[in-house]
């Protein structure tokens, strides 16, 4: 791989985190938050981008970012006010700065139109600030040249200019060039700022057998004169400031000239030594901002011990970057780790040892163990949805531009982490779900007024950890499902009966049937008959459930419940039929034997049993799964209480429990196809592949075919 390859998939993963970074501080800045360190966190992320943008010659890139980066110069100055509309463009340049991005990244381009309105839009957001020079009709990059200290400066007899000189001393590092960072695309930046004399010192440069063409050995002292303050200077130096040495101090105006003189030789008359102005800068070191807090001088340069130190208590700890790849690898490696490990228990167990036997308690402290390591290994697979969440604020944006509506997103729980794997493969049902609300939960503004609702529609997303599953929440505060429509639409597209009895949940539940819809125009955004059966069938493959509550008037609310990861669980083992079935532990709220007072008939073969106050179904899983077709008598088995993502409980009766297990997830759909009522399935300590309940697949199923008492079993074929 060409290690400039490398280097640009380094910087535009950097791209990624700066752009979410990005969208991040600006919709905090929306939502009203005038946290100063918020903008200065914006403003940071899109000068990284620009630096790196440059380093690789990426110059559209770099010109559309100086717009965006002169406009939030001005928002963080106060000389621009983050008003609702200020605030929305700073949002559509966030989004024309993902596609630039991604278009270099994927080598192709984006519309100029696109690009050229937003540009002319944040221009004009800057002419409105009354640091705007009207003689300044667009913004442009400058091309840097040097601009020295005139000789009529060095020489004048007259006063010097008011405008303080800093003293920059840069040393980069290695790890500056290696991050695709350029010197001199700094020391432009800086010569941005003022007039600028720079020095390069080559005294570390080493004879060319020496020479380490990965080394870092030139280093400058640049005198630059300007009325921008220190913490400009500081600025930019933001994004290289670990991957160099830099000491940057006030110099007196009158110091500098007579350097300058001694060097350039006596000039045509020794100048009158002036007064400095009350108000110059001193001679003492200017600090650099902590966290962009501090302002130059507010504290006291910290000594050369103080920077060689630990960091301070607070600092980002450091991370590395690792192929998901290696991750994916130890993953599996963990997995057939616990196979063995179980493998190795159902041995020792068949070989009749005593539990308090050394080696039975070695193999307890080895099952420990390996637990330990694979919790430790997910936890590094863990990530925050967050990323994904922002996402959805664009999506959000354009579908209500397109539909005429006013909507405000909320986000909650963007920190609960689940498998990157689930991450990966939740973007796109979120996207459809989100597509859908807007679309067509939300009303339009007119409709909303006078239904006495905000002109403005309310989306929340919303993600938790329960029961050891993720669950995320799209809901919306829109007119809710028309019922009465649904069901005229599936009765003329066939799906369902004309005169079939159904109730609100299954009326509801008639938006995940193939091709229905009830947009009568196909357009770009919804109504060609796919969408929310695309939805369930992803978080289905995803081994989750979704589930519709929807009140008329009031708004309707999507519900997703995920695992948290696709590589192990914890289960139940049970025997049914001679089969051995595993049942999500998450699902199990207890075990009980059944007594003969508690089993109740209804009729037929349905039976319920008696437990806490409620009548709960009772329900044999082997006859579900098609395993057998008699009759067997509650009293001799054993009930499994199981409560599904949506609260409904349900007793199955199994013949035994074989114990508690952690079994590693083996894909069914992968390995051989999709079957109701079974989410997956994993290898047994004795080698047996075992089939992994779906309690909620259950559960649904049984309520859809509850009005056919000749409904097949679940897992025949």
């Amino acid at each position: 791989m060409d290690p400039l390859d490398a280097i640009k998939s380094t910087f535009f993963q950097e791209c990624d985190e700066q752009l979410a970074e990005l969208e991040s501080g600006l919709l905090k800045i929306e939502d009203g938050e005038h946290d100063p360190e918020i903008v200065n966190a914006v403003f940071r992320a899109v000068h990284s981008i620009k630096g790196g943008a440059a380093a690789f010659g990426f110059e559209d890139l770099v010109e559309f970012v100086h717009v965006f980066e002169t406009t939030l110069d001005l928002l963080r100055s106060n000389a621009l006010t983050s008003t609702p509309a200020v605030t929305k463009t700073l949002l559509r340049a966030s989004d024309v700065l993902t596609d630039l991005v991604r278009a270099v990244r994927e080598n192709s381009s984006v519309g100029n139109s696109a690009v050229e309105a937003i540009r002319e839009e944040l221009s004009a957001l800057c002419r409105t600030s009354p640091n705007w020079k009207d003689s300044e009709e667009d913004i442009v990059v400058p091309d840097f040249t040097p601009v020295q200290i005139s000789l009529d400066a060095i020489f004048d007899e007259g006063p010097v200019e008011a405008a303080p000189v800093f003293v920059i001393r840069f040393t980069p590092k290695c790890s500056l060039y290696a991050k695709a960072n350029e010197a001199l695309r700094l020391i432009r930046e800086l010569g941005e700022l003022g007039e600028m004399t720079v020095e390069c010192n080559m005294d570390d440069v080493p004879l060319l057998t020496e020479l380490d063409p990965e080394g870092a050995y030139l280093s400058w002292t640049l005198h630059l004169r300007t009325n921008e303050p220190a913490g400009r200077i500081f600025e930019v130096f933001e994004f290289v400031k670990e991957d160099c040495d830099l000491d940057i101090s006030a110099a007196d105006v009158e110091e500098l000239l007579s350097e300058l003189r001694t060097s350039l030789g006596p000039g045509p008359e020794e100048p009158h030594s002036e007064a400095l102005p009350a108000d110059r800068p001193s001679t003492d070191h200017v600090p650099a901002r902590a966290n962009g807090k501090e302002s130059p001088g507010d504290q006291a340069t910290p000594s050369e011990e103080q920077r060689k130190g630990d960091p301070p208590a607070g600092a980002p700890q450091p991370t590395i970057r690792v192929d998901l790849e290696k991750i994916d690898r130890l993953v599996n490696l963990v997995g057939e780790l616990v196979i063995n490990q179980a493998v190795l228990s159902q041995r020792v167990s068949e070989a009749g040892l005593s539990r308090a036997s050394s080696l039975m308690i070695g193999l307890d402290e080895l099952e420990q163990l390996t637990r330990n390591i694979q919790d430790s290994v997910m936890a590094i697979r863990a990530q925050p949805v967050k990323p994904v969440f922002q996402r959805m604020s664009r999506t959000v944006r354009e579908i209500a531009t397109l539909t005429g509506k006013s909507v405000r997103l909320v986000m909650d729980g963007e920190g609960t982490e689940v498998d990157k794997t689930v991450i990966e493969r939740l973007t796109d049902p979120l996207t459809h779900m989100i597509r859908n609300a807007v679309d067509h939960g939300l009303e339009s503004p007119e409709a909303r007024v006078a239904a006495g609702k905000p002109e403005e529609g309310l989306l929340r997303l919303c993600a938790k950890h329960r029961s050891g599953r993720i669950v995320i929440e799209v809901s919306d505060d829109g007119a809710g499902i028309n019922r009465k429509r649904v069901r005229e639409v599936a009765v003329s597209k066939g799906l369902v009966p004309k005169d079939a009895a159904m109730t609100d949940d299954e009326i509801d539940n008639l938006i995940f049937l193939p091709g229905f819809s009830t947009t009568a125009t196909a357009s770009s955004i919804s109504g060609r008959g796919v969408g929310m059966d695309v939805v369930k069938k992803a978080i289905q493959a995803l081994g989750g459930r979704i589930s519709i509550s929807s009140t008329p008037g009031r708004g309707s609310t999507f519900s997703m419940s995920l695992p948290l990861t696709l590589a192990v669980l914890d289960g139940m083992v049970v025997s049914v039929a001679k089969q051995t079935f595993v049942v999500p532990l998450t699902a199990i709220i207890e075990t009980l034997q059944p007594r003969t007072e508690s089993v109740h008939s209804l009729g037929g073969k349905a039976r319920v049993i008696a437990t806490r106050n409620a009548f709960i179904p009772l329900l044999d899983i082997g006859a579900i799964l098609g395993y057998r077709t008699e009759e067997i008598d509650p009293i001799t088995q054993v009930a499994l209480l199981v409560e599904s993502g949506s609260g409904a409980k349900l007793a199955l009766l199994v013949d035994a429990i074989q114990g508690q297990r952690q079994v590693v997830i083996k894909s069914l759909e992968a390995n051989y196809g999709h079957v109701r009522g079974i989410a997956a399935a994993t290898i047994l300590g004795d080698g047996r592949v075992a089939l992994i309940v779906d309690v909620d697949a259950i559960m649904n199923a049984l309520r859809s075919d509850s009005s056919n008492a000749d409904a097949a079993p679940l897992a025949a074929e």
